[in-house]
C-alpha cells in the first residue's frame, strides 16, 4: 500500500471503526459512521460525472461536511479545492477558473453568488448543497444543485473505488506573496508527511500499515480547529488527529465568540486547540477571566497557532492563565508545509523575536541560493518533502522551488538567519504582503480597487502594526485635484470589489505617492507614513 490520504483514513477506520471522529453540534461520527457518509459523497461525486484529477470546489463554513468532502474526493482521486468564502463574486470566479473546477460543495448561503457568476464558467457542472437554513433554495435550484444529505441517501456506503496512488494530487490555493491565489501542488505522500504530521509528528511511520498500531495504542488526541477549513493550518491539524484515530471538535459558529470556544473546549473535553495568531489568542486570553463558574479548561494542554506568529505579550498571557498548557507557535507555509515551532510554558521567557526550531530540511539560503552563516540574513528554505509547484504558473514554480547542485527547495520568500544554537529567526516576508489575523492580503489588488474611484489618482496599500490582528490594512491615497474623498465612500466602493478582510480599516490622504524610477510604489516610505501619521510603533 502507498501513503494515499485516502488510503491511509481508511486504514484508521479498520483499526478503531467504533471510535469518536468528528463531533459538530448535535453531530457525532464515528469512524464508521464518517466513512459510510465518505464513501456515499464519493459515489454521488463519481455518479455526476467527477474522477481521477478533476477539481472538487469546497465553499463552507467550517462543518463535518468540510472534511467529509474533502476524504470523499480523494476516494475517487479527485482533488479538493479550498475556496475562500470571504471572497466577492469577482474574486470567486477567479479562483474557480484558475482551478478549473469541475465541480462545487457549498453551503446554500453562497448559492446567490455562484448563480451570478456560473455562465463565466463553463467547466462547473456538478453542485451540491449544504442546507445551512438560509432562504437561497431558489438559487441552489437555479443551479440544478443536489441536497448534500439526499446526494448521501441515495448514494452506496460501500468502499468499492479503483486502487490509488501516492503521487495523487494535493491542492492548496494561497495567495503566496503576490498577487492572486495560486495553487499550491503536493503529492499525497509529501503531504502527509510535509504537513499531515506523517502519522506522529517527530515521530513519523516508515509503513502505511504502522498507523494502525499507532491508531490503537496513542493517546487519543481531541483537538478543535477554531480557524476556518479552508485555510491549511486548520486541516493540516484535523487530518493530523485523524490519522492517529483523534476526534475532531468542529464548532458550529461561523464567527469567534471566545467565551463560547471555551465552553466548547471544556464540554469536549478538547486537549489540542489549534488557532491562527493574535487575532484568536488575544480575545481568548481576555475571555479566560470572564468564563462561567464551572467551565474547566484546564484539560486543553496544547495550543497551537498557525499561519501568523503569536505576539511575546499574548503567549505570556496564555501561559500564565493557562499554568498546565504548551503554547505552540508553529511556522510553516503552503508551499513548505510544517517547518518548525517555538514552544512557551508558564513562567518560562519569552523572546521579543520570533525565534524557532526547525526540522532537518530547513536552513537559510543567501542571495545565490546558498547555506547561509549563522547571523547571516537570507531566505528560509526546505527540501525534501516540498511541492510540485503551482498548479498552472510554471514561471512562478520555478522562482519558489529552485533546484541548486540537483537539490530541490522551496523559497517561499521570507528572510531569516541562524542563530548559533542552531534555532532560526524570522526577520519578516521579503514581499509587501500584508498578514492581518493570519489573512494575506495583497497591496496591488487593494490599491487596483481604490483607483478605480473618481476621487482617487494613486494609491498606496501598506500594513501596519495592531495588537490585535498583527496587522492592520491601511491606506495612503492621492486624490485627484479638486477631490476629497472620504473613508465612507472610499470603503463602500472597495468593500466592492474586495473581501471585507482586505478593505483598508484607514485611509490617509497625501499630496503625492512616492515611487521609485521604475514607477513601483515604494511600500517603505508608505509604511513608514502611515506609522508616523497614526503614531504607531514598529
Amino acid at each position: 500500500m502507498q501513503f494515499n490520504l485516502a488510503d491511509l483514513f481508511e486504514i484508521v477506520v479498520d483499526t478503531v471503526p467504533d471510535r469518536e471522529a468528528l463531533v459538530c453540534g448535535d453531530r457525532r461520527l464515528t469512524y464508521r459512521e464518517l466513512e459510510a457518509r465518505v464513501n456515499r459523497l464519493a459515489h454521488h461525486l463519481a455518479a455526476s460525472g467527477v474522477g481521477a484529477g478533476d477539481h472538487v470546489a469546497l465553499y463552507l463554513y467550517n462543518g463535518t461536511e468540510y472534511l467529509e468532502a474533502m476524504l470523499a474526493a480523494y476516494k475517487v482521486r479527485a482533488v479538493p479545492i479550498n475556496v475562500n468564502y470571504r471572497y466577492v463574486e469577482e474574486e470567486l470566479r477567479y479562483l474557480l477558473d484558475d482551478c478549473d473546477a469541475v465541480a462545487v460543495v457549498f453551503h446554500c448561503e453562497f448559492a446567490p453568488k455562484l448563480v451570478a457568476i456560473r455562465e463565466q464558467l463553463p467547466n462547473l457542472r456538478a453542485f451540491v448543497a449544504v442546507d445551512d437554513g438560509s432562504d437561497t433554495h431558489d438559487a441552489a435550484r437555479t443551479l440544478g444543485a443536489t441536497d448534500y444529505e439526499d446526494a448521501l441517501a441515495h448514494a452506496s456506503p460501500a468502499r468499492d473505488f479503483a486502487p490509488r496512488s501516492a503521487d495523487d494530487l494535493y491542492i492548496l490555493y494561497t495567495g503566496g506573496t503576490t498577487g492572486m491565489p495560486k495553487g499550491v501542488m503536493w503529492r499525497h505522500e509529501d503531504i502527509f508527511f510535509g504537513a499531515f504530521g506523517g502519522g506522529g509528528i517527530g515521530n513519523e511511520v516508515s509503513t502505511p500499515e504502522e498507523l494502525a498500531d499507532r491508531a490503537r495504542d496513542a493517546r487519543i488526541t481531541r483537538c478543535l480547529p477554531a480557524c476556518p477549513f479552508m485555510h491549511g493550518t486548520a486541516h493540516w491539524m484535523a487530518f493530523s488527529t485523524l490519522y492517529t484515530g483523534g476526534a475532531v471538535v468542529i464548532s458550529p459558529e461561523h464567527r469567534l465568540d471566545p467565551v463560547r470556544l471555551w465552553e466548547l473546549v471544556a464540554c469536549e473535553r478538547v486537549n489540542f486547540l489549534v488557532i491562527v495568531g493574535d487575532a484568536f489568542a488575544r480575545p481568548l486570553a481576555e475571555a479566560l477571566d470572564r468564563l462561567p463558574p464551572g467551565v474547566d479548561v484546564s484539560g486543553c494542554s496544547v495550543i497551537l497557532s498557525g499561519g501568523a506568529i503569536l505576539s511575546p505579550s499574548v503567549k505570556r498571557a496564555l501561559a500564565e492563565k493557562l499554568p498546565g498548557s504548551l503554547i505552540v507557535d508553529g511556522y510553516g507555509s503552503s508551499e513548505a508545509g510544517g517547518q518548525g515551532q517555538s514552544v512557551t510554558v508558564a513562567g518560562a521567557d519569552v523572546s521579543t523575536q520570533p525565534r524557532f526550531m526547525v526540522n532537518d530540511e530547513t536552513t537559510v539560503l543567501d542571495d545565490d541560493l546558498r547555506p547561509a552563516a549563522p547571523g547571516v540574513v537570507g531566505k528560509l528554505a526546505r527540501r525534501g518533502r516540498i511541492p510540485l509547484g503551482y498548479y498552472r504558473d510554471p514561471e512562478k514554480s520555478a522562482a519558489t522551488f529552485p533546484v541548486v547542485d540537483g537539490v530541490r527547495w522551496s523559497v517561499p520568500g521570507d528572510h531569516a538567519r541562524i542563530e548559533p544554537d542552531g534555532s532560526i529567526t524570522l526577520l519578516g516576508r521579503g514581499s509587501v504582503s500584508i498578514n492581518t489575523g493570519g489573512e494575506k492580503v495583497y497591496p496591488e489588488e487593494v490599491e487596483a480597487a481604490l483607483k478605480g474611484h473618481a476621487a482617487v489618482f494613486d494609491a498606496v496599500v501598506v500594513g501596519v502594526p495592531d495588537e490585535r490582528w498583527g496587522e492592520r490594512v491601511v491606506a495612503l491615497v492621492q486624490p485627484r485635484p479638486g477631490r476629497e474623498p472620504t473613508f465612507d465612500e472610499l470603503d463602500a466602493h472597495v468593500r466592492r470589489h474586495v473581501a471585507g478582510y482586505k478593505v483598508p480599516r484607514q485611509v490617509l490622504l497625501v499630496d503625492a505617492i512616492v515611487r521609485s524610477p521604475s514607477g513601483k510604489p515604494d511600500y517603505r516610505w508608505g509604511k513608514q507614513t502611515a506609522k508616523e501619521r497614526l503614531g504607531v510603533g514598529a
